[in-house]
């Protein structure tokens, strides 16, 4: 996926903020947020050590820091799914990684699983 610029990062964040509103949102404005937003959430965090999908619109392969990303082929051993609404709130900072997986809205299986500690990197960019 390729590293999405400042202009996309401000779009998805007014797309993830209409979407928290309940505001109706394009299929193509939905698919470029979440692209932008895996897209950085990987230049932040280079590896291949868990997959994050967010279908139908991305996947993409990020590492763990202190861990040895050495996976490479076939699907990672650590994978995390979940509905592009849920993603954009996760990437956004408005709701938590604890929330969302006490609340069944993402799907984490893997002992790296769990991605909450990226999501303040990827909060702090967005704001940005």
């Amino acid at each position: 996926m390729r590293r999405p610029d400042r202009a996309a990062l401000a779009a998805a964040s007014a797309t993830a903020a209409a979407v928290a509103a309940g505001a109706q949102v394009g299929r193509s404005e939905l698919a470029a947020a979440v692209r932008a937003t895996l897209g950085q959430l990987e230049v932040l965090f280079p590896g291949k050590l868990v997959e994050v999908r967010v279908p139908p619109f991305a996947a993409v392969q990020v590492g763990v820091p202190g861990q040895a990303s050495a996976h490479t082929r076939g699907t990672p051993p650590n994978v995390v799914e979940t509905d592009p609404a849920t993603w954009l709130a996760l990437a956004s900072g408005r709701l938590t990684w604890p929330d969302a997986v006490a609340a069944h809205r993402v799907s984490a299986s893997g002992a790296h699983a769990d991605i909450g500690g990226h999501l303040g990197a990827l909060v702090a960019d967005l704001a940005g």
